[in-house]
């Protein structure tokens, strides 16, 4: 079936996108949310198959992906999830059974330590939020990036400092860091920080699944 156009809602001041798929009738609420650098498109074959099993699907384009406007500031986990949690409330859903993919499941695990009592279940799919662990290679060179940065900018060899930084990202920064473009500082934020302080208090019945091969999100 061909993806539909999407709607659009007013959350907080940001034009929103979202996909809809539900039975005739009534029916219980899910909300699929997708990853980093996707939007509700990836979400709808979920949908279309969970609509005639009665369930009604709910699937946003997160602010700055799909057809969503941009958040206001530079964003991090606990501000997406404020978004999801005002998302509902636009909809009128009080609790979901929710699907996260990657960015998605990082929001999971905020919403269920958070809101527990609006998430009923969570279904995560390579889920992101916990830091990788890096070898001490990477750490030592990481931390050589730095100091050379922080030393060229404070003699003001800004521009030195800045062709620096384009080629350290070019030659170390995942594809995502690149294409991530408005929401680069967004991302940097993101993706620095733990979450396993709040998968710890998620306390909904939840299923991980995996892909063997995920190299970006390993299991």
């Amino acid at each position: 079936m061909k993806t539909p156009e999407p709607q659009f809602l007013d959350i907080d001041g940001i034009r929103t996108a979202h996909l809809v798929a539900q039975p005739k009738e009534g029916g219980e609420a899910v909300l699929a949310l997708h990853g980093w650098g996707a939007d509700s498109t990836l979400m709808y074959p979920v949908g279309e198959r969970l609509a005639p099993l009665g369930y009604r699907v709910f699937m946003p384009d997160l602010p700055g992906f799909g057809q969503s406007a941009l958040p206001p500031t530079t964003w991090g986990v606990s501000d997406y999830a404020a978004f999801v949690q005002a998302y509902m409330d636009a909809n009128q859903i009080e609790q979901v059974f929710l699907i996260g993919h990657s960015f998605g499941g990082r929001l999971g695990l905020v919403l269920g330590a958070e809101q527990s009592g609006r998430i009923r279940k969570m279904a995560l799919a390579d889920s992101a939020g916990v830091p990788p662990k890096r070898s001490l290679s990477s750490r030592a060179r990481l931390a050589l990036y730095k100091g050379i940065r922080g030393g060229l900018n404070k003699v003001g060899l800004k521009a030195t400092a800045a062709h620096l930084s384009a080629w350290y990202s070019n030659r170390y920064g995942s594809a995502d860091y690149k294409s991530a473009g408005a929401l680069r500082e967004t991302f940097v934020r993101v993706v620095n920080e733990d979450l396993l302080p709040y998968a710890a208090r998620v306390a909904c019945p939840t299923l991980l699944f995996w892909g063997e091969k995920d190299d970006d999100t390993p299991l």
